[in-house]
């Protein structure tokens, strides 16, 4: 898919340009969301041909949702929507799968809370806060790519070892992450195409869904293992809204001092950035799974090795390549 999208979007001009916040140095196609979202759906629909489709409330609203959230994202990367626009949609879109069944209902302290109406200001938060994360580190070649691999990966393991386990979650994680993987290929340092906020907010609904679906509908205190496995963007998010809102400007205003452009503004380089952050990822998800059990430490670190390993072959080809 991604050669085909590059040169559509470059025929189109549907590139992003460089300006004083962004690090690239020419044009380069902002619509890898398409691919992304494509391959996700067409993998989804494949084994649904080949098996069955597991209906539900659930599954629904997690496809219908991420879906229009891939749209929203679409239409502005081709128009740049307003923030509180795009933030009307996603309260508007989270509202949907809330209804559909994607919902934070309860949390186990003190014996087990009902949220009861807290519920849904606290599921929108969620969904909204990490779409939204996964869109601020969006900002080095390969970066959010390979966060949300690692906790697509993840999630996918904790949702298999939870009892009772959730299959479906674990294997749009798992899809996730092979669709990112594949897109990898070409985002890597030097990027050929970004995933633009189509990808992001797609990739950042999808793993919000399913560590809601997946993690947080057991009634254990696996429902604080979301907050660990996504330690990256939810830092990043925090730090970045809590920064803006105290200088009196929107949390959703971009700006260029997120954990990524102060790594580069310290000297590491584009490739350093996301080795060190892809590692903190990796840290945090070896954590969360080892609250689980040793045994599913063990499969995540087998998992992540084969990933690793994949990354390390893809950087290696691009470097030659670009030689």
């Amino acid at each position: 898919m991604v050669p085909f999208v590059i040169a559509f979007s470059k025929k189109e001009g549907w590139v992003d340009k460089p300006n004083a916040r962004k690090i690239h140095t020419k044009p380069i196609s902002r619509i890898g969301g398409v691919a992304i979202w494509t391959s996700t759906m067409l993998t989804f629909l494949c084994l649904v041909f080949m098996s069955y489709y597991p209906y539900g409330s659930l599954l629904s609203g997690i496809l219908l949702g991420s879906s229009l959230m891939f749209l929203l994202g679409f239409v502005d990367d081709l128009y740049n929507l307003p923030a509180k626009f795009k933030l009307f949609i996603q309260i508007a879109i989270a509202t949907l799968v809330y209804l559909l069944g994607v919902r934070i209902d309860a949390i186990p302290f003190f014996g087990g809370i009902n949220l009861g109406l807290w519920a849904y200001p606290i599921t929108l938060l969620w969904i909204v806060g990490i779409s939204n994360a996964f869109n601020f580190i969006d900002g080095v070649d390969g970066l959010c790519g390979s966060v949300v691999t690692i906790n697509a990966i993840t999630i996918a393991i904790i949702a298999v070892a939870m009892t009772p386990p959730n299959p479906i979650s674990a294997l749009i994680g798992f899809i996730l992450a092979g669709s990112m993987l594949a897109f990898l290929t070409y985002n890597f340092n030097p990027a050929k195409i970004f995933m633009g906020d189509s990808g992001a907010l797609f990739s950042g609904f999808l793993l919000a869904a399913i560590s809601i679906t997946g993690v947080m509908k057991t009634a254990t205190l696996a429902i604080l293992l979301p907050f660990v496995v996504l330690a990256v963007p939810i830092m990043d998010i925090t730090f970045s809204s809590l920064r803006r809102i105290a200088k009196g400007t929107s949390p959703f205003v971009a700006d260029a001092e997120h954990i990524h452009h102060k790594l580069l503004h310290a000297g590491f380089s584009q490739k350093k950035t996301v080795l060190i952050l892809s590692t903190v990822a990796i840290i945090a998800g070896a954590l969360a799974t080892l609250l689980v059990g040793v045994t599913t430490l063990k499969l995540y670190a087998v998992t992540i090795f084969v990933i690793v390993s994949i990354m390390v072959i893809i950087n290696l080809i691009n470097g030659l390549t670009k030689k």
